[in-house]
């Protein structure tokens, strides 16, 4: 725990269980994933240029947003944030600077990834790296940016797609070695990419499993026990939470255009949370009693 009581999650990485970690953007994520118990979260920046810009991840949204962004949601909550650095804003220098808004705003540690600006989305095609030498001057410099000891450097490599497994395996390796904290292959194709890459690596490994609940054309879906068994400590899913809120809203859309001419309104409360759960999720009570306290006449 540090001061404000937040978890540490360099310490939750030495843990048996592997570390998992809903990609949230907004109030009601983070309130919904701190809710069903999830002590970690992930600041996405795809999920935030959708939700926020309309527009999709391909390296359009400025490092602000998130920053803007990672303050809110430490703020109004008490989990361990890891948060999108994107490429780190610039050179090695900037993803020093970089690393120090971040620890500022809150945030539990940062990814920092070896993509060309303008970068995009792990899973989309057309991605292209940078050399692996400058990537490392990047972890290097995150690493002597931080303050706290604690923070946690995440490097993030997108080699699979453009260079293969042994290109991955050797920049993770020079990454680690280099100082971060928790490393990502992102868009890697099999358990058997998975099992390689945590025999090769001393360093923690996560996986992104993207939808969680739903397939897609990359990494496969795997149970968090069978990622536990491969040797994977931390699993992120980066777009559970959007995807089922577009679907809920789809859902909700669908079910009042059917009605919407209908003499009679029928109900459907299996589509949204009630005002009164809404009010709690958000904490409500907490507002009112700091009315009574300083809003009510002195006697």
């Amino acid at each position: 725990m540090n001061a404000k009581g937040r978890p540490s999650l360099k310490a939750m990485l030495s843990e048996p269980d592997p570390v998992l970690m809903h990609a949230v953007y907004d109030g009601f994520t983070i309130k919904m994933v701190e809710r069903y118990g999830y002590r970690a979260a992930f600041l996405s920046g795809a999920a935030l240029s959708e939700s926020r810009l309309g527009l999709p991840d391909v390296g359009l949204m400025g490092v602000e947003e998130t920053l803007a962004a990672c303050r809110h949601l430490t703020a109004c909550s008490n989990v361990a944030l890891l948060a999108d650095g994107d490429t780190g804003n610039g050179n090695a220098v900037n993803v020093f600077h970089l690393v120090r808004a971040f620890e500022n705003a809150g945030a539990a540690g940062v990814m920092i990834e070896d993509q060309e600006w303008p970068k995009r989305c792990g899973h989309m095609a057309g991605k292209r790296v940078i050399d692996a030498d400058e990537m490392v001057q990047k972890v290097r410099a995150a690493v002597a940016g931080r303050r706290n000891p604690e923070f946690v450097v995440k490097a993030r490599t997108d080699a699979f797609a453009t260079h293969g497994l042994a290109d991955t395996v050797s920049r993770l390796k020079r990454y680690a070695e280099a100082g971060a904290d928790l490393l990502l292959a992102d868009a890697i194709a099999s358990e058997d990419d998975i099992r390689a890459i945590v025999k090769a690596v001393a360093v923690p490994l996560c996986v992104n499993m993207g939808f969680g609940l739903r397939q897609r054309g990359t990494t496969p879906l795997m149970s968090v026990s069978r990622m536990k068994g491969l040797g994977v400590k931390a699993v992120m899913y980066g777009r559970m939470m959007s995807a089922s809120a577009l679907q809920g809203l789809k859902n909700t859309l669908e079910a009042f255009d059917r009605t919407r001419h209908d003499d009679k309104v029928t109900e459907r409360s299996d589509l949204m949370f009630s005002f009164d759960e809404l009010n709690d999720l958000m904490n409500l009570k907490s507002v009112r009693d700091l009315e009574k306290q300083f809003t009510s006449p002195a006697h």
